[in-house]
């Protein structure tokens, strides 16, 4: 037999939690063909991979992201593709970038004229210019606030949910995996359950459909959050996936297996619900998320006229002092300024509030008022705001998987001069390197798992997220003994080590640690390739 590739002397692990074996890997025509020795084969193969010493696994599937946008600025996805990710999740905490309905705002760096309308939009202006990395949409639900103009804390009139539930059935027509929510997240956060059940029960009739929700991680609803999700889900017969689980809240440290008791009292039941994780003690955000929801009423430019009255920023500060997420308390120094748009405050990335604060002859709510007003919005944050013991709790967590949170970008353009979550650059890697060989804490076939078969299941993948005969060749390569991550909160415009080599679709992204500019990848649909 003849093939296109062969990837020679790996260490095999096929993504299902079984122990790895050595052998060869043959591919052709973007599947893999064969998994067996394959000397015979070698000499009459025009390219060949070397995997002595190295594993070869199915690409990763990051379950949770937000590069709906930088993919379209940076279609190599250079810095997931350079941690072995071969399928990014797009559309989650209830923000997609479709449908749009005219009331969708510009996002930052967005490249051109946004010129799509619905999910079909989208996928045709990303095959048309190319991407390295597959895409698996979601469907977010303050888009579909924001496309039926529902922006205001008060539910939605007949005529708007209809057409919530219509743009929702659209998209899922059109090959969405499902619907997220963002609600701590306003226009998500401004519906109650009720709403959210009705427009999830759209998905009920679909196969492999799912609900992702960022839940409502208020203060003191550390499990009322799980609860209402699990609540969600059951109600309207849909499969649940809770994002990026954490306790944020500094009163309750090393309650987590409280959050996954609720979890694991649905599965016993019945219910198909799981979460997802990142490997990191920080989480990053927008300041205006942690201002009180009824200053963000009606989008950013309401917020900023808000902030620009003297009488109503009094108030502002007045009701953001008495917490941020309900009440959580105050800490200025670990909030610390990431991305600004404006040159005037570049010299401010990488501070922390309290810094600017005193900088300024401020408090900081107040120092974190004017920057907000000052970058017209378009100013983000890294938090310090949880603890290792937590972190570790989670990984281990039987139905946890791996998601990173964060954007595909590359290390140059409007990024260059900002100071991102490493996440963007670090998540798997740093699994595969600290978690599993430098301070092991789970084996690297379930880390494996956790970042391939387990949300291949989830998105209902007929032939990702495994490697076996037919399956489509997503296959990354790596040094054990060296991955790691080696971005940092300081410098996370670094790329990791020990990821030689990324196949998606057959052709080699990642190829000797070096991306070759391919863009094989596809915007995958539902119950598809």
């Amino acid at each position: 037999m003849k093939f296109d590739t062969i990837i020679r002397g790996g260490t095999v692990i096929d993504g299902d939690g079984s122990p790895g074996r050595r052998t060869d890997i043959g591919i052709t025509n973007g599947r893999i063909t064969a998994i067996a020795d394959l000397s015979d084969a070698i000499h009459i193969t025009p390219t060949v991979i070397e995997a002595h010493g190295h594993v070869a696994c199915p690409g990763f599937i990051d379950i949770h992201t937000h590069s709906d946008l930088t993919l379209v600025d940076h279609p190599g996805g250079e810095s997931k593709a350079y941690q072995g990710v071969t399928t990014e999740v797009i559309g989650n905490c209830g923000f997609s970038w479709f449908p749009s309905g005219g009331n969708v705002p510009v996002g930052r760096g967005l490249a051109g004229e946004r010129n799509w309308n619905d999910l079909a939009g989208y996928s045709e202006t990303i095959q048309s210019q190319g991407v390295s990395i597959n895409i698996a949409p979601l469907i977010g639900h303050s888009a579909l606030r924001r496309a039926t103009g529902t922006l205001d804390d008060s539910p939605p009139t007949n005529d708007q949910f209809v057409n919530m539930r219509t743009l929702l059935a659209a998209g899922m027509e059109q090959g969405a995996f499902g619907m997220s929510t963002g609600l701590t997240l306003p226009p998500s956060s401004y519906a109650d359950t009720d709403e959210i059940v009705s427009l999830a029960s759209v998905m009920s009739r679909y196969d492999n459909a799912f609900y992702a929700t960022h839940a409502r991680v208020w203060a003191g609803w550390h499990i009322k959050a799980i609860e209402e999700a699990v609540e969600i889900g059951r109600r309207a017969h849909v499969p649940v996936q809770f994002s990026h689980i954490a306790i944020i809240d500094s009163r309750e440290y090393g309650n987590g297996d409280q959050l996954v008791a609720v979890i694991d009292a649905a599965r016993a039941d019945g219910d198909d619900v799981t979460c997802d994780m990142y490997p990191y003690t920080a989480s990053s955000s927008g300041f205006s998320q942690l201002l009180p929801g009824w200053v963000q009423e009606g989008g950013v430019a309401a917020l900023l006229e808000r902030l620009r009255n003297p009488a109503i920023r009094k108030k502002v500060h007045e009701d953001t002092s008495k917490g941020w997420f309900g009440g959580l308390p105050w800490s200025f120094e670990p909030h610390v300024v990431a991305t600004v748009a404006s040159e005037k405050n570049r010299g401010l990335v990488g501070k922390t509030l309290a810094e600017i604060a005193e900088m300024r002859g401020v408090d900081g709510i107040e120092a974190m008022l004017m920057l907000i007003d000052e970058e017209n919005n378009d100013v983000a944050e890294i938090m310090h705001n949880r603890v290792e013991g937590d972190i570790r709790y989670f990984m281990a967590y039987e139905h946890a998987m791996i998601g990173s949170d964060g954007n595909a970008i590359e290390r140059a353009g409007i990024w260059e001069s900002s100071m991102p979550h490493p996440r963007f650059y670090g998540t798997f890697p740093r699994v595969l390197g600290r978690y599993v060989r430098d301070e092991p804490l789970i084996s690297l076939e379930m880390a494996i798992n956790k970042m391939t078969g387990m949300p291949a299941r989830r998105l209902g993948f007929p032939d990702r997220g495994v490697l076996r005969e037919g399956a489509i060749a997503d296959i990354v390569v790596f040094d054990p003994t060296t991955v790691s991550d080696v971005a940092t909160f300081r410098n996370p415009h670094r790329y990791p080590v020990g990821m030689p080599h990324v196949l998606v679709n057959g052709e080699s992204v990642i190829k000797d640690g070096v991306h070759t500019g391919a863009r094989p990848g596809v915007v995958l649909r539902r119950g598809g390739a």
